[in-house]
């Protein structure tokens, strides 16, 4: 018997994002969708950004998290358009990003404040973060370093 898609969304929303794994690809708004076609479940994601090199291990990520539940017809499509944006980030994800350590995206310019001390007095150190979605900011109160995450 089939799993219902709503399941199947269960399933992918325990799948960690292999670059910040406190939140899913489902909170990060990576899948699009999930269809049945026939017996083959057919799993939509858009990329944070062409390019992305976590791109191959999230889709075997979600490969073996339906493997290990027993789908075994899997069809994973690459969706570029639309493209992804923060926009698609859920609130819950925003949060965990802040827990974390990492500033959320924001529309205006950077980070509102520092995920450690919620300082205002932040200034970008590098557009560069740890990975190519992210850039490194630091807290002049804290003095702590901090990725934030690109507006994309």
């Amino acid at each position: 018997m089939q799993p219902s898609v709503d399941t199947i969304w269960g399933w992918l929303a325990d799948v960690p994002d292999p670059e910040i794994p406190v939140i899913s690809v489902v909170e990060l708004g990576i899948v699009r969708g999930v269809a049945w076609d026939g017996d083959t479940v057919e799993v939509a994601v858009t990329p944070t950004y062409s390019g992305c090199p976590a791109t191959t291990v999230i889709s075997l990520d979600i490969e073996t998290a339906l493997r290990d539940r027993g789908v075994d017809n899997i069809r994973i499509k690459t969706q570029l358009s639309p493209p992804w944006t923060t926009d698609w980030l859920t609130d819950g994800a925003r949060a965990k990003l802040t827990d974390y350590g990492i500033a959320p995206p924001r529309a205006a310019g950077g980070p509102e404040n520092c995920p450690r001390c919620k300082s205002t007095h932040v200034v970008r150190i590098s557009q560069f973060g740890s990975t190519p979605c992210k850039a490194q900011w630091q807290c002049k109160d804290c003095l702590e370093p901090f990725d934030y995450f690109k507006c994309i």
